[in-house]
């Protein structure tokens, strides 16, 4: 179900308001970006909204909105399965009701129930190298699960989680040594190459 998007042939920007027509009558997102922190989802997800004239979503800020304070509290406060739960209602509200696209938090693929919503739409991975992640975000960002130890915590985490990330996207796209616009132009190549 997977395959990886190497070129960097532009779709015509034509191809563009297709996608977003098609995601439109289908009820459900343009796209959905899944991947680790670091890997791009907000940057390439805001560029690609703008190229597909869409909005752009956020599930952690959802998250954040409900809980009514920033994710490491929640985790602090609350624990990590009140965190995951506020997740996974968060993903379930935005893949039924916004059109445009959609970015998950990197581990929102680790509940079976939200793969198997995932299934019916047009997931793209954006997979990261650990070194390209921390020139991204730093390791030392406020992210409750890599707090201690981050560069093992991380590895440790994309173990878990990858073979999660390929099962659910349609498209693999790498990001390594490229710029946030060659990515977005990238997805929107995948997503003509795997239609819904």
């Amino acid at each position: 179900m997977t395959s990886s998007t190497e070129g960097r042939e532009r779709p015509d920007t034509a191809d563009f308001a297709d996608t977003a027509a098609a995601a439109a009558r289908t009820d459900g997102p343009a796209v959905v970006l899944v991947g680790p922190p670091g890997a791009g989802k907000s940057t390439v997800g805001a560029l690609l909204a703008a190229r597909l004239g869409t909005t752009v979503r956020d599930t952690d800020e959802d998250v954040e909105k409900a809980a009514g304070k920033a994710i490491p509290d929640i985790f602090y406060d609350d624990g990590e399965p009140a965190f995951r739960a506020l997740e996974r209602a968060a993903v379930r509200a935005a893949l039924a009701g916004h059109p445009g696209v959609l970015a998950l938090g990197g581990g929102a693929v680790m509940d079976p129930g939200t793969r198997e919503l995932l299934a019916a739409h047009r997931v793209v991975f954006l997979d990261v190298e650990m070194a390209d992640a921390v020139k991204r975000v730093g390791l030392d960002a406020p992210r409750p699960l890599l707090a201690v130890n981050p560069r093992q915590q991380w590895r440790t985490l994309m173990e878990q989680r990858r073979p999660h990330y390929t099962e659910v996207a349609r498209a693999t796209v790498t990001t390594a040594g490229r710029t946030p616009d060659e990515v977005a132009e990238l997805v929107l190549a995948a997503l003509e190459s795997h239609p819904a």
